[in-house]
């Protein structure tokens, strides 16, 4: 994970969403219920106001690994602005959630008639996909102790521009096994390592990622 990344540009996008002449339709998603489904016809994007979001795919025997956590204030479903006709993966609530939902034909026409909201969109979007890019590295080469480090780390928003957010909403050792791609045993004897080593502290509440876990992701 590069620190030197730079977010994508800033724009108010909710204040901006609430300006079109057809208004996103704002849903509440309860906590494990799906927003949209894998194979669902892909008609809308979707806009993070609270809560967080888990994006897992599903392969045809069955086995299912998560792509992303989001937080407040993300985008998803943009794979239908390039012309998906169906859901690449599924969209799920890992907390009480509050969305707004756009529609494609409206998203078309913000991003034709605002120079500002488009380039803002084309960001986001390249910056995801470098997200992806780095992801299917870290995958590729890295340990399963190593991927962990530096998914905790994107939780808890290191290398983004502000203030890290240090404590992260409780989330579970089968969701960081799903992230990561190994077994939950294996995340649990992990996690319990580094909470010894002093990298984070967990209970109840929620877990909290000091930054001197960085050192870890930078040596084997």
């Amino acid at each position: 994970m590069s620190r030197s990344q730079k977010s994508p540009l800033r724009f108010d996008v909710e204040s901006f969403l609430r300006t079109l002449r057809s208004k996103p339709k704002t849903i509440e998603y309860r906590k494990k219920s799906n927003i949209f489904v894998q194979g669902d016809d892909a008609d809308a994007v979707f806009y993070t106001q609270k809560g967080r979001v888990k994006l897992s795919v599903t392969s045809e025997q069955g086995k299912a690994a998560i792509i992303g956590v989001l937080n407040g204030g993300s985008l998803f479903g943009e794979g239908c602005m390039a012309g998906q006709p169906l859901r690449m993966m599924t969209a799920t609530a890992i907390s009480d959630c509050m969305l707004l939902r756009i529609e494609k034909t409206v998203m078309i026409a913000a991003l034709h008639e605002r120079h500002d909201f488009s380039e803002f969109f084309t960001a986001y979007v390249l910056s995801r996909n470098i997200r992806y890019e780095a992801d299917l590295v870290d995958q590729l080469f890295n340990s399963s102790e190593k991927r962990l480090a530096r998914i905790l780390l994107l939780l808890a928003r290191y290398g983004k521009e502000g203030q890290p957010e240090r404590v992260v909403p409780k989330i579970s050792h089968e969701t960081l096994a799903q992230m990561v791609g190994t077994t939950r045993p294996h995340i649990s004897r992990f996690m319990n390592k580094l909470k010894k080593l002093g990298f984070i502290e967990y209970d109840g509440g929620g877990l909290e990622v000091h930054n001197s876990l960085i050192n870890m992701t930078l040596h084997e």
